[in-house]
């Protein structure tokens, strides 16, 4: 029997482990071994809204964060629109995540999650939580804050997005969340060569955090950009 969508993402993400070296300071977090709670509310989503073998575009993050996909697993998904708008209570854990938040925004004006989750699937090029060790605790950190860790995971990277793309992803065009992140896709583009051309979308956090009062302009931008027209 062929395996749905759903049933190759979870399976990805069973598997997901980063083995390689790290600079000093970094360190990964895999919500998946650290909540046993997180794999079952992960297979619940995917199941409800990727039980399927449909054809997606992809929308590419950062690397989760501690407090949307790094608890949950589902990307730019806490734990509050997890309940609230994907109808999966989680109990062990409740988290609110300012990316989340503008994302689902985005999602209502796009149709529902069914619609927009039947059109997309968001994941991102390194798929696990990356923190950075301070003197004030553990702090968030993307994959490319520094160029030895970019470097380490570049590989890695390149192998997630083949993964991501052969559960059956659009490749002709992208959706790049992030100007910075975009900027090092497009390397990992040019020496892999999996899409075709890239479009590129202000990264959910910046528009909470900076242009709140132009965040109405953002998320018709997303839509018109992501929605398949049928005239």
């Amino acid at each position: 029997m062929n395996k749905t969508f759903a049933d190759q993402v979870v399976q990805f993400n069973k598997n997901l482990e980063y083995a390689g070296d790290l600079p000093e300071g970094f360190q990964i977090l895999n919500p998946y071994m650290n909540n046993p709670e997180t794999m079952e509310v992960m297979q619940k989503f995917y199941q409800k809204y990727y039980n399927d073998s449909n054809q997606r575009k992809f929308i590419i993050g950062i690397n989760p964060s501690r407090h949307g996909a790094g608890v949950t697993g589902v990307p730019f998904t806490d734990t509050k629109r997890l309940e609230s708008v994907c109808g999966i209570p989680m109990k062990s854990a409740y988290t609110h995540e300012i990316s989340s938040v503008f994302m689902y925004d985005m999602i209502a004006e796009y149709g529902d999650a069914d619609e927009f989750y039947n059109d997309c699937y968001i994941n991102s090029p390194f798929p696990l939580a990356i923190v950075r060790k301070t003197r004030n605790g553990d702090v968030n950190a993307n994959y490319y804050d520094d160029k030895k860790l970019f470097e380490a995971v570049k590989d890695f990277m390149i192998d997630s997005l083949k993964k991501h793309i052969s559960l059956n992803l659009d490749t002709s065009e992208v959706f790049v969340l992030g100007k910075k992140n975009a900027d090092f896709i497009s390397k990992l583009n040019k020496e892999a060569k999996l899409f075709e051309r890239m479009t590129i979308l202000e990264h959910p956090r910046y528009i909470q955090q900076y242009k709140l009062k132009e965040k109405q302009m953002y998320i018709d931008k997303y839509v018109l950009a992501l929605k398949t027209i049928v005239y």
